[in-house]
């Protein structure tokens, strides 16, 4: 199963953002996990190959909840091993990470904060495994 690894700069500490993130994590079913890295620098660690690299950013492409799904169940029916989710840091990501990645993905035109963009995408992480599964949860539309 494709493992969903969410890379975050900066460090969440105990928030209710926090708890939200847990909240969520814990009901995804796939191989979930977190990992958090220094506002600069910082070793990326391996990867499992094949990964996709998926940056959050405000240029991102922005997708539906089932569009998002459908492209974790084609990844995961490819053979990815891994997922990776990078939200950087307060001033975005450079040029060079924009064009080394798979896929940019936004939360819509507006700004959001870092530690509300973790709990979003752990969310919607879990929606589209529960979409996947076909958990009657989900309600489109």
């Amino acid at each position: 199963m494709m493992l969903l690894h969410i890379m975050a700069r900066g460090r969440i500490g105990r928030s209710p953002e926090a708890e939200l993130v847990e909240r969520y994590a814990k009901r995804i079913t796939w191989p979930f996990k977190l990992t958090e890295l220094p506002e600069t620098g910082g070793k990326i660690p391996a990867t499992l190959a094949p990964v996709r690299e998926v940056l959050l950013d405000e240029r991102g492409k922005q997708l539906t909840s089932e569009e998002f799904a459908d492209l974790l169940g084609r990844w995961r029916d490819e053979g990815v091993r891994e997922a990776r989710f990078v939200i950087g840091a307060a001033d975005g990501h450079g040029g060079e990470a924009r064009s080394q990645a798979d896929l940019l993905i936004a939360f819509g035109a507006m700004t959001w904060p870092h530690l509300l963009a973790r709990a979003m995408l752990a969310e919607q992480l879990w929606r589209a495994t529960s979409i996947l599964a076909g958990h009657p949860y989900h309600r489109s539309g």
